[in-house]
């Protein structure tokens, strides 16, 4: 008689947790040749990738710059490199050049001995594109939606840029009189190249149905209420254009104590074309070395007799000046909460500003403005400090330090400028995102950028693309999709299959065990990369010799070369030299086509598949009634793109 089986009380298994490893030395040596498993091949996401705020697939255009994926017939591969880095990111001549690179921090080359020069060949493309005149292809039909976007910097045009290539047209509200915000105001043109960065924004609006409206200022010029009515959805991408003081007695109502913000837009618009002569920068991170930087340039005249904050407020405007008026600044000087090897600063930035005679002091915090009898600041007063409690704290009899100032200027973060907007700003002037980057409460809105909080230009356009999508599911009347746990711009090994041709034929022979011997599916591999990120622990680290980096190179003056000095500080590669360091990827997570594994495979069990068949990810396939599950070809693939993890 049949009885009913309660199947979770079920405790037979022919292998326990634990029964792949060895319990004994002389086992892994003499039986270690053979396992129960057979190879898979598995796709994850590698740690450049994981750690880029944009989710740009890197290995992926690094792997086309070095040739190993190849482009389309008719394509060059710097443009088919192009097109792989905007999948994500529109801007990769200006993030090239300026971005802090977390992704170079985050290589797995590192345990090796350098990091690839990511920001490097990014710069390299984004060039290229320039110098090619590479336009955005395969921009769909609008679909007749279109959404107010508020900003027109780096979360605003990525967001026009992600809606437009989904069929949502928008328009662009922007307060300034051009667009591209911080990269604009906020960075000085010897860092990005202002011919390139026009040209970046241009071939975003010529993709079509993207309105600009320059100098108009929503809450004043236009009410949301008006926005609301006359399109689909809004994105706020207003940035962040106020910046925060210092913490200091008096900071407000000393009047040469300004914001770095306010000193680098003055500049960036060229109403401010010298400055005071001795300066003082608080913060330690890029923009306060833009602020050293900047003052090292223009340096002051030799009749000095303004009161410099009058420029950074725009009370008066620099007309043109005669260059042999200008003198170098007698003292530049940037001080830090943390040590020189710790200061948020990329590296080289802190490098170059030395070079240039900035003086540079680690460690030390400021606490107290000295003013005369008129109220201005003459002086900061600073004391070696240390890091404790998430918080600076005074070192109990360390030195104290005055440094002599006509101008103070804080750079220690910014905030959001919201007159007009009083009602979607939070308590820190800021705005409100939920994981969607939808402002809570107020369906129709959505929000991107420095406004959420105050960050990378990588990260604002890497929001602006999650915002794009959830616009498009909320006009389609869609449920917000589950975001992935890496959530980024993945390489799809299906879209390129499609792309070479390879594409799986119809699922049509019904129930069957296996795909092996079929072409409906694609055999023996697995899609991680929304999941996982590839550790280095998972690399045959010891494939890879010392290569060192190909270094760009720079033009730094010296300090007594600076003043006058605006030529771009940062000179690209050439296309060798972007080959030779895009060839240092280690490709982690998917098969850079070593042949490792089928020369040491001992059964030929491990073959490279027919050239009419061969794409990126589809180089090698297995032969599994040859396999022994011996696990060489996992153990020596330098990529750990091998997991003995099929079958039994």
């Amino acid at each position: 008689m049949a009885t009913s089986r309660d199947d979770t009380k079920l405790t037979f298994r022919k292998f326990e947790d634990g029964d792949h490893k060895w319990d004994s030395w002389s086992k892994q040596i003499f039986e270690g040749d053979h396992s129960h498993k057979c190879p898979t091949y598995v796709h994850r996401t590698p740690p450049c990738q994981g750690s880029c705020p944009s989710g740009e697939d890197i290995r992926g255009w690094l792997d086309i710059v070095r040739g190993i994926e190849l482009p389309p017939e008719g394509v060059s591969m710097q443009e088919y490199a192009f097109r792989r880095s905007t999948d994500a990111n529109p801007f990769p001549a200006m993030m090239g050049r300026v971005c802090p690179a977390p992704c170079q921090d985050g290589c797995n080359r590192n345990d090796v001995e350098d990091f690839v020069g990511i920001n490097a060949v990014e710069q390299y493309i984004g060039d290229s594109a320039f110098k090619g005149g590479f336009k955005f292809a395969g921009v769909p039909a609008a679909t007749g939606k279109k959404v107010a976007i508020i900003g027109g910097g780096p979360a605003g045009m990525s967001a026009a840029y992600h809606l437009r290539r989904r069929g949502i047209g928008s328009t662009i509200f922007e307060d300034h009189a051009e667009l591209g915000g911080m990269m604009r105001y906020g960075i000085p043109g010897y860092r990005i190249p202002r011919e390139e960065l026009d040209r970046e924004i241009e071939r975003i609006v010529e993709m079509g149905d993207i309105e600009v409206r320059t100098s108009t200022r929503v809450g004043k010029d236009v009410s949301v209420e008006q926005l609301e009515k006359d399109y689909d959805a809004v994105l706020w991408a207003l940035g962040c254009w106020t910046g925060r003081g210092l913490p200091l007695e008096g900071w407000n109502e000393t009047p040469n104590c300004v914001s770095a913000v306010q000193f680098l837009e003055q500049f960036n618009k060229g109403e401010m074309k010298y400055t005071a002569n001795k300066i003082v920068c608080v913060g330690g991170g890029d923009t306060s070395i833009d602020v050293v930087s900047v003052s090292r340039r223009i340096g002051t005249l030799k009749d000095y007799k303004e009161n410099p904050e009058d420029a950074v407020n725009s009370v008066i405007k620099h007309g043109d000046i005669n260059l042999a008026d200008r003198v170098p600044c007698a003292n530049v000087t940037l001080t830090a909460l943390f040590p020189r090897d710790q200061m948020t600063a990329a590296e080289h930035e802190v490098n170059d500003a030395l070079k240039e005679g900035v003086n540079i002091l680690n460690e030390v915090m400021p606490v107290e403005i000295i003013r005369n009898d008129a109220g201005r600041a003459t002086a900061l007063k600073l004391v070696d400090c240390k890091w404790e409690n998430n918080a600076p704290v005074k070192v109990e009899g360390g030195k104290e330090y005055i440094v002599e100032a006509d101008l103070i200027v804080s750079a220690i973060g910014q905030g959001g400028e919201m007159s007009g907007l009083e009602a979607y700003a939070n308590e820190r002037k800021l705005m409100d995102a939920d994981k969607y980057y939808q402002v809570p409460g107020r369906p129709g809105h959505f929000v991107a950028g420095d406004i959420v909080r105050p960050h990378l230009l990588t990260t604002a356009i890497g929001q602006a693309s999650i915002a794009a999508e959830s616009i498009e599911h909320y006009l389609k009347n869609e449920d917000q999709k589950k975001r992935p746990k890496v959530d980024k711009h993945h390489f799809s090994l299906l879209d390129k299959m499609k792309e070479a041709g390879l594409e799986p034929a119809p699922y049509t022979v019904g129930e069957t065990r296996g795909s092996d011997s079929e072409k409906f599916a694609i055999h023996n591999y697995e899609d991680r990369s929304k999941n996982e990120i590839i550790s280095s622990d998972k690399l045959f680290l010891g494939h890879f010799k010392y290569t060192p980096r190909v270094l760009r190179e720079e033009d730094v003056p010296t300090a007594d070369q600076v003043l006058n000095h605006f030529a771009e500080r940062t000179i690209g590669y050439t296309d060798e030299q972007a080959v030779e360091e895009a060839k240092r990827c280690m490709s982690c997570g998917m098969c850079f086509e070593c042949d490792n594994c089928v020369i040491y495979c001992p059964q030929d069990a491990v073959y490279r598949v027919k050239k009419d068949e061969h794409t990126t990810g589809r180089y090698v396939a297995t032969d599994y009634a040859k396999c022994i599950g011996c696990h060489i070809c996992s153990d020596v693939c330098p990529t750990g793109y091998i997991d003995m993890a099929l079958g039994e």
